[in-house]
């Protein structure tokens, strides 16, 4: 690609924008968004969301980490996102570089590059965008210090099928680490340092991780052996935790894109980490501790938010939002103003098990719409293998107590390809959502007029790292087919919809979930062969991902459907996320006895994540 000056850029978009679909995702200008001068700004930072504009402007920790960013002196922050295949097709044919929507310049000039991790399937997006900013994909073709790729977000937490590409990972929360590598970099570039040199200074910073520092071997049955460091890295890397939630920097203002996002309104992060356990569930995990935000503080950002953007929605965000101790204090508060100014409060997250008559009475009064509970498990054993922790019975009073309140809509999320999972467990979905719309049909004070319509909607499971799963195999493509089609042939009520997610999709997320770096290969095969924005069904090809397989001469059923036996080195052993592998493996064990885990408010469990807290001491 040729060298392109600002407006040099502006004028090709200007030729080609109204070419592209919803041409307003790649143009910037937004309320809220910064623009700084050039002559006043000594480090670029282009944070990189490798989606589309609509899903990376619904993001909370981009959101945070920008406006924080933004806020240090000499510092500029700008979104990328990745262009959807119009767009990407003409900047290419027009040799438009990848640049910031707030200056419109190319990135590959920044000083560092950052991606977030949020999905595996969004892997090859990394790598396209690298390669639409003018930049070799991999980390050893980039020799000089900028632009430093650099990644973090869940997926994170095990880096290693994409190691080849990035420079630096961070693990753990942003909100301190980042600032602190910026300065470090500052500092490098001040000295005259290396890549390497810098490296290996960053390698030191809590919760950094530089994969081109360890060195892995393998095994003749192609586990992993060992994973040595080098040059002084750390042999283990912990995450970085923020200790104070009423502490952590939070922004006063979000922009406001000119194209409708998925999650089109304002956020509040009321908690971080969960206290149950479900042994599915990554980020129940990897987000502990368990912390919480004061009312006030919430109060405050909400009314900040509301002041700044216009939005007449918010939203109350966490893994849990009904297990925050204090919910029904915030929500006195929050309807104290919102109820005048007409912003209605969104409440994701909500549980079964406490879900009271009060917070529903408080609920009803901003929103009459369906409500959404997880069973996860259509019986009662199976629900006990992942330590859910809700019974029938729960969900029936929480279904009666919401159509009671004027509801008449109700989605119920569950999985298939548990593990242990029967055909009796399958029919269990389908009975317990008949059980559903009968309790609607027998109450005398139901919604009159009105017909009840649950939603089952079925994910194939997948096991994920730092889980008590981590060590189960994943269900096949074949065996997820079979498993719709019996659901499906159990349903008999036109009062039940059944939505369930591609087999396919699901399957090779299970095999980047858990996979090694001898997936680097595989990924890169599969981009240059064509895939990109893999997490959209319209992009999805798995005939082209299953080819890079067999040219790499790597069986994908080798991660995502052998069963791990508890001692071997998986490939994030190396990482800690404060939970201990001892801990998973005596879930694992509870999970094949059919035994529950209560939760931690109930009882410590001694997972091990009090140690990521200042004091060692679990706070709940």
């Amino acid at each position: 690609m040729g060298v392109f000056q600002i407006e040099q850029i502006k004028n090709q978009l200007d030729k080609i924008l109204l070419k592209t679909q919803r041409p307003a995702r790649y143009v910037g200008g937004e309320l809220n968004s910064v623009v700084k001068e050039r002559s006043q700004v000594d480090f670029r930072f282009a944070f990189c969301f490798p989606d589309t504009y609509e899903v990376g402007m619904s993001h909370l920790g981009m959101k945070i980490l920008y406006a924080e960013l933004n806020d240090m002196d000499g510092v500029w922050c700008e979104r990328v996102f990745a262009p959807e295949s119009d767009m990407e097709a003409l900047m290419r044919q027009n040799g438009i570089p990848l640049y910031g929507l707030e200056s419109m310049d190319p990135i590959r000039g920044f000083d560092m590059i950052g991606f977030t991790l949020q999905y595996e399937l969004s892997f090859t997006a990394v790598l396209n965008m690298l390669d639409l900013a003018g930049l070799p994909v991999r980390s050893a073709d980039r020799e000089s210090l900028a632009p430093l790729v650099v990644a973090g977000g869940p997926c994170a937490c095990n880096p290693e099928p994409v190691a080849d590409f990035i420079d630096l990972f961070m693990l753990g929360e942003g909100e301190e680490v980042l600032p602190e590598l910026v300065q470090l970099y500052r500092a490098a570039r001040a000295e005259g340092l290396s890549k390497r040199e810098f490296l290996l200074r960053a390698s030191q910073l809590g919760g950094v991780y530089v994969p081109s520092l360890y060195d892995v071997d393998y095994n003749p049955d192609g586990t992993v052996h060992s994973v040595t460091p080098q040059d002084g890295a750390p042999a283990v890397v912990k995450k970085r935790v923020i200790q104070d939630l009423d502490k952590v920097y939070f922004p006063k203002s979000f922009i406001v894109p000119f194209v409708e996002p998925v999650h089109d309104r304002s956020m509040i992060e009321v908690l971080r980490g969960c206290i149950r356990g479900c042994r599915f569930c990554q980020a129940g995990f990897i987000y502990r501790p368990f912390r919480e935000k004061s009312p006030e503080t919430l109060d405050r950002d909400a009314r900040n938010l509301t002041c700044t953007t216009g939005y007449d929605e918010i939203s109350l965000s966490s893994l849990s939002t009904s297990d925050y101790s204090k919910l029904e204090d915030l929500l006195d508060r929050l309807l104290c103003w919102t109820d005048g100014e007409k912003v209605n409060l969104s409440l994701p997250s909500l549980r079964v098990d406490n879900f009271s008559e009060k917070l529903l009475e408080q609920v009803a009064k901003v929103r009459k719409s369906g409500l959404t509970f997880a069973p996860e498990a259509g019986t009662q054993r199976m629900r006990d293998v992942i330590n859910k922790n809700v019974t029938e019975e729960e969900v029936i009073r929480t279904c009666t107590t919401a159509f009671q309140g004027g509801y008449t809509a109700v989605k119920l999320y569950f999985m298939l390809g548990l593990p242990t999972e029967t055909e009796e467990d399958l029919k269990g979905i389908v009975d317990l959502a008949q059980k559903v719309v009968d309790l609607y049909y027998s109450l005398p004070n139901k919604p009159k007029g009105r017909g009840v319509t649950v939603t089952i909607s079925v994910a194939g499971f997948v096991p994920k790292p730092f889980t008590p799963f981590q060590f189960e195999p994943q269900a096949t493509v074949e065996q997820l087919h079979q498993k719709q089609k019996y659901l499906l042939s159990c349903v008999s009520s036109r009062k039940i919809n059944v939505n369930y997610h591609d087999a396919e999709t699901s399957a090779l997320e299970g095999v980047l979930a858990r996979g090694d770096r001898r997936l680097c290969s595989v990924i890169e095969t599969a981009w240059k062969n064509g895939c990109n924005l893999d997490g959209w069904d319209n992009h999805f090809r798995y005939d082209t991902w299953m080819q890079a397989f067999e040219v790499c001469g790597i069986d994908p059923l080798f991660y995502s459907s052998r069963a791990r036996s508890y001692d071997e080195a998986l490939p994030w052993d190396h990482l800690d996320y404060g939970v201990s592998k001892r801990f998973f493996i005596e879930e694992n064990k509870r999970a094949h006895a059919d035994a529950c885990t209560p939760n931690c408010r109930q009882q410590c469990s001694g997972c091990g994540a009090n140690r990521l807290n200042a004091d060692g001491r679990c706070h709940l």
